[in-house]
């Protein structure tokens, strides 16, 4: 009998549910889009219950599609927008505040003073990451420290953080469950990789109550039980892993130096550096690829805010296209040599940049730039960020990867593609199943319940649909590239 794992996808800008089959076929999805606020310039919030409301509402009609009551479910994966930060009361499982989301900047100055003090190296060292937004702590520390007796309530353990997986857990569950995995748990700035355990230091440093935090379990693991009203039966809670991870599982990138990239709201490209944390020279990030039977795989990851969010301001901040689509037939008419650059540093430029104080260009506008030349310039702004990506890693000593393995919303645009695989110049494989990310927690829920007996049995699944070979010669690359280069330089705060 074919048993089947719910996956709870929970993205930026929408809530999905999928069913996989006990092989990995997804086999019915719902998804939900959610509002995102921008009260201040650089500010980025989520409704805690909006989050809540959407998950709940696409898990159930996915169930419905398949006529799947809660007996045929073998279990539940959770996999999230990682580093967004919820405070909650921990008897109602009310949020205090809105979610501050991972691409919020609102923290940006007090970085810069845990920087001038010099803390820097060390919170590298504990965490492999920067300080910077990006990651929770400050978010946390915003938060208690804004809103009215927080701090005091939460010193009295009566508030409760999490990034939206334990959200999510501690509401599934009723309240029973506060849980993490250690994936989410690195991505905290609070959660020590060498040792995984939270680290007092770094509480201490940035003022946080330990009782707040979530316990941290492996990726695969058991996480709670669902609340039986909720899908009609108590659901088992088998597998949690941040989005960027979990697409590394669902891309079956298990061995040393393989690397995947995604293309969703940001671009996250993620190479397994296998047992060893590799320190980078280049201001990527030092993360837990996956941690199953207590067993860490490492990676180093870097981090583009904007990608698919670029589309999406085309098409709803300036209405330059009606749909997403729309963008694969104006950029073919174009051509690649379109003589425009959008730097959509919307929110600050991520990796190798961190620099959150730049903003937004458009450059090499003539009397013949139209709308096509710009929306041609914003699909190619992010294979320009990963090629960035890839540069950092090749400075760090990585060899250049065979082929990159990519997934995510974006990846239908075969113009997008093959554009990416020129400017890189390596081949870009897509695999038959592109949502690779409710597919990697699937699969970890899967190895949770022995549906799997290893990774080498998930890396038989992975198949690919095609692969795009690079094609454009090396001067012409390269001169696009400068193009771009010249573009970022011309946008960063420091000049």
């Amino acid at each position: 009998m074919t048993q089947f794992i719910l996956a709870i996808d929970q993205g930026t800008t929408s809530s999905r549910a999928i069913v996989f089959s006990d092989q990995g076929e997804p086999l019915a999805s719902a998804q939900q889009e959610f509002k995102q606020f921008f009260p201040k310039d650089g500010w980025v919030e989520h409704d805690g219950e909006e989050i809540w409301s959407s998950t709940l509402q696409v898990c159930q009609q996915t169930l419905r599609q398949r006529n799947l009551t809660a007996a045929d479910l073998a279990g539940i994966g959770i996999t999230n927008q990682r580093e967004t930060t919820l405070v909650w009361d921990a008897c109602t499982g009310e949020t205090i505040h809105p979610a501050i989301v991972w691409q919020d900047r609102r923290t940006a100055d007090y970085c810069a003073e845990l920087k001038a003090a010099g803390h820097e190296a060390e919170v590298a060292a504990r965490t492999g990451l920067l300080i910077d937004p990006y990651f929770s702590a400050t978010k946390i520390r915003w938060i208690l420290q804004q809103v009215p007796g927080a701090r005091e309530r939460a010193e009295r353990g009566e508030l409760r953080f999490g990034t939206v997986d334990s959200f999510l857990l501690w509401r599934l569950t009723g309240g029973r469950s506060h849980k993490t995995d250690a994936t989410n748990a690195s991505r905290t700035l609070l959660f020590n990789i060498h040792t995984q355990q939270w680290d007092d230091a770094l509480l201490a440093l940035f003022d946080i109550p330990r009782s707040l935090l979530p316990e941290v379990l492996d990726c695969a693991a058991d996480f709670g039980v669902t609340d039986a009203p909720l899908f009609g039966a108590a659901v088992p809670v088998l597998a949690m892993a941040g989005d960027q991870q979990a697409a590394l599982v669902g891309q079956a990138c298990f061995s040393r130096g393989m690397v995947k990239s995604t293309y969703g709201t940001g671009c996250f490209m993620i190479q397994n550096t296998g047992e060893q944390p590799v320190t980078s020279q280049n201001r990527l990030l030092t993360t837990v690829g996956y941690r199953l039977n207590g067993k860490v795989s490492y990676a180093v990851e870097g981090s583009i805010f904007v990608a698919g969010a670029a589309v999406q301001w085309l098409r709803d901040g300036i209405k330059l296209i009606s749909h997403a689509h729309e963008s694969e037939a104006m950029a073919e008419q174009t051509g690649d040599a379109c003589g425009v650059y959008l730097v959509p540093a919307f929110t600050g430029l991520g990796a190798p940049y961190w620099d959150p104080k730049a903003r937004g260009a458009i450059f090499g506008l003539t009397r013949d730039t139209g709308i096509k030349e710009i929306v041609t310039a914003g699909l190619q702004a992010v294979c320009y960020q990963t090629r960035d990506l890839l540069e950092a890693m090749r400075r760090d000593g990585a060899s250049a990867p065979s082929a990159l393995r990519v997934d995510g919303g974006m990846v239908v645009n075969n113009w997008v593609m093959q554009f990416l695989a020129d400017i890189l110049g390596v081949p870009v494989e897509r695999p038959v199943v592109t949502e690779t990310t409710a597919l990697g927690v699937a699969y970890l829920a899967g190895l949770q319940l022995g549906l799997f007996a290893s990774l080498e049995e998930i890396a038989s699944h992975w198949h690919r649909e095609q692969r795009f070979e690079p094609r454009m010669d090396e001067a012409h690359r390269e001169a696009l590239y400068q193009g771009w280069l010249n573009a970022v330089k011309r946008v960063r705060s420091e000049g």
